[in-house]
């Protein structure tokens, strides 16, 4: 019998925490303490259904997606598939790669449907899906390593801005990656568009061929990734200035392509110390300014 999910407040008394095997979850309501507690068992009630949902789906959901695609059933791979639905016939992509946005974005809709909330966010693993009411907002930090996060920028996300979602990817992160940015943060309509976009945008900063990126095949990883045999990145030695340069046009050229077509809102682009921007205002950042209740991304 699978172990049940874990789910706790945090010692700070205001975050709830959720985990379920793969899925790790912080999230934070605000507003009337009985709307945040509603909210919250809201999220609880909703998430222990999801691995099992996800598990069912998975074979599906690890095929390469294809345009008009197959027919998934679930409210989360549907919205993994919808994410990912538009770069189908651009490149090679699953609907694992909007997972972790889909999930944020399932467990913030159970706590919005319970309860009358202020703002909130529901975090999973760095792809954030975001609730604000009129008047609200939040401050996203950036990271520029995401297996060692340090702030490298900020955004201010108010009400009235359309982005409800932001991801963050790169090839140092928690899944693999075909490119070698140590983080691309995009910010979108939601978290799953924003979770796609953040991998496609990753991907493209690259290098290819370059003797310096060190690659192997993801199943030999893991067997049973869904990115098969496609080569992913490992290690990443030095790199010119004007190396760094051209795999971050190939990105930064990418990103406004999506912001063109309305599938992402803003994206920064970071290696080895250089950022490029794409879109909204987005603010570089020293490391050692610091706000208790940002987001991080």
């Amino acid at each position: 019998m699978r172990v049940r999910a874990q789910i706790q407040l945090l010692p700070d008394g205001r975050r709830l925490y959720l985990h379920d095997g793969p899925i790790n979850v912080i999230l934070e309501a605000f507003g009337d303490p009985r709307q945040v507690q509603a909210a919250y068992c809201g999220a609880a009630g909703r998430f222990v259904t999801i691995l099992d949902e996800l598990s069912e789906a998975l074979p599906l959901l690890r095929q390469r997606m294809t345009e008009p695609g197959s027919v998934f059933s679930g409210v989360v791979a549907k919205r993994m598939a919808a994410a990912v639905r538009p770069y189908a016939t651009r490149t090679f992509i699953t609907p694992m790669a909007a997972v972790a946005g889909a999930v944020a974005e399932e467990i913030l809709a159970s706590m919005t449907s319970a309860a009358c909330l202020e703002k909130a966010y529901v975090n999973d693993g760095g792809d954030i899906a975001l609730h604000l009411e009129v008047g609200q907002q939040f401050t996203v930090g950036m990271v520029d390593r995401p297996d060692q996060p340090s702030l490298f920028g900020s955004a201010v996300i108010d009400a009235h801005q359309p982005v409800r979602g932001i991801a963050t990817s790169g090839w140092r992160g928690r899944s693999f990656s075909l490119g070698i940015a140590d983080a691309v943060t995009v910010l979108a309509d939601c978290a799953a568009m924003a979770d796609a976009a953040a991998t496609i945008i990753a991907n493209a900063v690259n290098l290819l061929g370059h003797p310096n990126v060190i690659r192997v095949p993801a199943r030999q990883l893991a067997p049973d990734s869904d990115l098969g045999d496609l080569a992913v990145t490992q290690d990443v030695g030095h790199l010119t200035p004007q190396e760094i340069s051209s795999a971050l046009d190939s990105g930064e050229t990418l990103a406004h392509d999506l912001a063109a077509e309305g599938l992402i809102r803003a994206a920064a682009l970071d290696l080895r110390g250089e950022t490029r921007i794409v879109g909204i205002p987005l603010r570089t950042l020293d490391a050692r300014e610091q706000e208790p209740n940002w987001v991080h991304a």
